[in-house]
């Protein structure tokens, strides 16, 4: 995850399209929010994306809050 390239995850790239893996896919959550709804995790969820992260297993996340 560290080479600098981008990863692109898209459902129409997916083998289990239109199955019923779509229903609790990450992908299809953040998707499938409206635009100025936040996608919000808790504090458990956070520590396992941390660690997972930390493995190499996922990219960190880039997200910081504005000072503002």
């Amino acid at each position: 995850m560290d080479d600098g390239k981008a990863i692109t995850i898209s459902c129409d790239d997916c083998t289990m399209q239109a199955t019923s893996a779509c229903d609790d896919c990450v992908v299809s959550f953040i998707c499938g929010r409206d635009p100025d709804e936040a996608v919000i995790i808790d504090a458990a969820e956070a520590r396992a994306v941390r660690m997972l992260a930390a493995a190499g297993l996922v990219p960190e996340l880039r997200h910081r809050r504005s000072a503002g």
